[in-house]
């Protein structure tokens, strides 16, 4: 009895810890522009490793972060940016899109948007922490996202944690200062690609 006792007290001691340390989505305020950006590398779904700083040895680098393949305006966002990949691309860029969902989801996202730029995988939300984009969704909210999108969190995510970043998208100069940025705490708000295409035009200046 004393056993069962200690082991509630210490799940709800830790669950009152976590709710304390917990990042709201107003908390998150993505680096700003002028900041130098944090250098990573990631892998995507074929394990092909993505080093920022080398990329950036042949142009700019536009970082788009997304929530997961279960989120429809993640996908209809991405899907608009393939479609306009090649207006983009010949901007000398190079366009990633960084999320915390493992492989076999970044596949699903693959194929329902025909992405033909790299899906990176942010272990352990180290990128998106990197960045201040990261936050923990309410339990109401992870509760939407679980059941009525079927995103199960925390087994599709990096870890136990349900973390998500901010959709935001970041243009990296050759410099490697961040020249450019979307950011927005209201999920359906996102960069188009006209916005992305004129700040990539700006950032050769």
């Amino acid at each position: 009895m004393k056993t069962i006792v200690i082991t509630i007290l210490s799940i709800v001691f830790g669950i009152g810890i976590y709710a304390q340390n917990a990042k709201s989505v107003n908390d998150a305020k993505g680096l700003s522009v002028g900041f130098e950006a944090p250098m990573f590398v990631a892998k995507d779904a074929h394990n092909n490793e993505f080093s920022l700083s080398e990329s950036l040895k042949n142009g700019p680098v536009v970082i788009i972060f997304y929530r997961g393949n279960w989120c429809p305006v993640c996908t209809k966002h991405l899907s608009k940016i393939q479609d306009s990949l090649n207006l983009i691309t010949k901007t000398g860029a190079t366009i990633v899109a960084v999320s915390p969902e493992k492989s076999t989801n970044m596949e699903k996202m693959k194929e329902k948007t025909g992405a033909r730029f790299s899906l990176l995988y942010d272990d352990g939300y180290k990128i998106s922490k990197a960045f201040d984009v990261n936050f923990d969704p309410t339990k109401g909210e992870t509760r939407k996202y679980n059941m009525f999108l079927g995103a199960n969190l925390k087994e599709a995510n990096s870890n136990e944690s349900p973390q998500l970043p901010i959709p935001a998208t970041y243009v990296i100069n050759k410099k490697g200062i961040i020249s450019w940025r979307h950011f927005d705490p209201n999920y359906k708000n996102r960069a188009s690609v006209k916005d992305i295409i004129i700040a990539l035009a700006h950032s050769r200046r």
